[in-house]
């Protein structure tokens, strides 16, 4: 991401990190990769709260590690970023925003195996912590989620339902 953020090593209930960062600012794929999802309008509603679009506008990307990446809560997705469409590292794929149940500007990045590569949205927002990748990413330390993400899916395989309500 492109602009002054944050993150914390924590998140409510399920692994994922916050971005806390203006609107507008520059969401940048963190690898090469294939758009898997892509939600380009914000169903959000809160007296319905449904996880399914609590993330407002967002993509999903089969990265070629084979590791999912997710961001969402974005203002706004760039042309040309359609399910199927490549990616390369560094490409701008959208802009941050405050869309879905977002109570402030910043990005929802999770990190996951890609099981049911769309519709998975409980497996898609994250099931490994990405701050140390980020932490790494940010040191200009190249370091990959691949076992984590290997691990965790061979202790838990692909959950077929919401595994906490977050």
């Amino acid at each position: 991401m492109v602009g002054n953020n944050s993150y914390a090593r924590t998140h409510h209930d399920y692994p994922a990190s916050d971005l806390i960062t203006g609107c507008g600012n520059k969401f940048r794929a963190v690898t090469d990769g294939e758009v898997l999802a892509v939600t380009t309008v914000d169903k959000w509603k809160a007296s319905v709260n449904d996880g399914a679009t609590r993330g407002g506008l967002s993509i999903s990307i089969l990265g070629d590690d084979g590791v999912r990446y997710y961001g969402s809560h974005l203002e706004k997705i760039s042309a040309g970023v359609t399910v199927g469409a490549r990616v390369t590292a560094g490409q701008t794929i959208g802009r941050t925003g405050d869309t879905g149940d977002a109570s402030a500007c910043h990005l929802h990045f999770g990190i996951s195996p890609p099981c049911a590569k769309s519709g998975d949205w409980w497996n898609q927002r994250g099931t490994v912590y990405p701050w140390p990748y980020l932490d790494a990413w940010k040191a200009g330390k190249n370091k990959s989620p691949v076992a984590a993400v290997k691990k965790w899916k061979a202790e838990n395989g692909c959950p077929t339902k919401p595994t906490t309500f977050g």
